[in-house]
Order: structure tokens, then sequence, then C-alpha cells
């Protein structure tokens, strides 16, 4: 049995960018921990009996993410630790979306001195021992500062430690280019013209995630995966709605829930890329490489 990782900067992110995985993992008996960077305080809120939470009035937000978290990884069966958190919560705080104010807060997470916080990932790197970890790509997913600085964090504990203290395999979330396509013609086959959400049309811009099907690695598509991770993913009620195969965030914008999920494996030494080493994508993290 193995041990995976999973790297994330706010609650709702390691159920939305990574819930497969964790579940497949799970259900193969596979120890899988979730490391979370922030309590999410910036955070929209779609529920309108949680907004008097939001950090421009009770400030409460947080404590209450973090009962979320706590509900979806109940469901996906995963072990879940804050960063830094020394009893009362991380260290750092949500940044909120790039240009917001609350990054200038002085526990804001991508104003963290990056070594800081590496130390205490490396830290945990160590005590844990992981064989896989994951985490984003260098641009975050869609560009959010808390998403960049906790990639540039676990890129720099993991090349920081002495090669036989790496974990072997070192995976950033992508999404291929292909993927996208099939979902949004999904979307405008199944998502009702009077929902009130956006569909996205195939002419339309892709999140920075998402990149040509040659640099996807490995993927894990699992159906049975998929349903667990909605299962969690409903446990983030101030953050997500769910329909039928699909689902919104506080912007609207229908999303498939697809039961699947890309990713790139990185050099552990370096942080970049390592180049595919078949034709076909890898099904699995834990697979063979030559």
């Amino acid at each position: 049995m193995a041990r995976l990782l999973f790297v994330h900067a706010h609650p709702d992110d390691e159920t939305l960018a990574t819930g497969v995985a964790i579940a497949h993992y799970v259900s193969r008996g596979h120890d899988v921990e979730v490391l979370t960077a922030t309590l999410g305080e910036e955070g929209e809120v779609i529920p309108a009996d949680v907004r008097h939470r939001t950090s421009d009035r009770d400030d409460t937000l947080g404590e209450f993410r973090a009962g979320e978290l706590a509900g979806a990884m109940a469901r996906l069966g995963a072990r879940h630790t804050f960063l830094g958190d020394d009893g009362s919560g991380p260290r750092w705080r949500d940044s909120g979306m790039a240009g917001m104010p609350s990054a200038d807060h002085p526990r804001a997470f991508a104003g963290a001195d990056v070594a800081e916080a590496a130390r205490l990932v490396a830290a945990y790197l160590r005590e844990r021992r992981p064989d896989v970890v994951v985490t984003y790509d260098v641009d975050g997913g869609y560009g959010h500062p808390d998403h960049i600085q906790t990639r540039r964090v676990v890129q720099a504990a993991i090349t920081g430690l002495p090669p036989a203290e790496r974990p072997g395999r070192f995976f950033e979330t992508l999404t291929p280019r292909s993927w996208v396509v099939t979902d949004r013609q999904w979307l405008a086959e199944q998502v009702p013209a009077a929902s009130g959400l956006h569909i996205p049309t195939q002419d339309e811009p892709y999140a920075v995630s998402v990149v040509e099907d040659a640099i996807v690695s490995h993927v894990v598509v699992d159906e049975m995966a998929g349903k667990r991770m909605t299962w969690a993913l409903a446990a983030h009620r101030t953050q997500v709605t769910l329909f039928d195969g699909y689902y919104s965030l506080s912007n609207d914008i229908a999303a498939r829930l697809s039961g699947r999920e890309a990713f790139a494996r990185l050099d552990p030494a370096t942080g970049e890329r390592l180049p595919r080493t078949s034709d076909t994508w890898f099904e699995g993290l834990l697979v063979d490489l030559p």
C-alpha cells in the first residue's frame, strides 16, 4: 500500500481538483492525506443563510469552511492537516483573488516567506514519507495567488530535501484540451438553457491549467470515485451548488462532474515536467514507469 499526499490552498480545492483521485486510492486501501494551507476566509458564499460569515462582515467563514472540509474528508475517507497548525488553526490566511485588498493582510498566504512555508512542508514530508505528492501547476489552475504559492512552496520543499528523502513521484494537476471540448459539448446538451447558468462555448478561452493532450502523462478515471467525489463536494455548500452531473461555483458557470482527473509527472529534484514515456496516458498515479 502506498501513501499519497494532496496539497491544496483552501477547503474545497481538494475535492474540486483531486477528489476523484483521493476517492480512488482510498477505495483501494491506500493511505491518503490532504494538507491545506488556509481556511479559505476570503471565499465567496452562495447560501444566503451563511453570507454574514464573510470577511467583510463577521469574518467567521474560515471556521465554517473548516467544518465543511472535515465533512468532505469524512466522505472521501482521507486524513487531513492544516499547514502550520499549532492547535489554533493554520499559520496563514486566505489571500483572496488577485488584486483584492486581502492580499495585504500580514498573514496572507500569497505573501508568506516561501522558505519558511517550505520548511514546514518539508518537515511534514520527512515525518509522513509519502510515496506520491500532488499539487497545482505553476499557474495555480486558474491563477489564484494562493494556488500559485502552494505550488511554489511544495516544489521548494521537495527539491530542498536530500534525494533519499524526496517522494518518489511528484505530480501537478492539469486538464487535457480534448476533455474540455468533450465536457463543453456535454454541458451544451445537458444543462437546461433556463438554468440561469453560463454554459461555456467551444470558442471561449480555456483555464491556464488546460494543456495539449500530449503534456498529460497520467489520468485517474473512475466512475464510482466520481460519485464519492460528488458526495464530498456537497459538504462544501458555501462554495458549490450541485446539479445532476454538473455543478457551479459562485460565478454561476456550469462545470461537468466527469469522474476523471489528469496529471503530469514532475522531477522531484527540479520541479520540472518530465517527458512522457508512453504514447498513451498511464492509468493511475502508482503505475511503474520505464
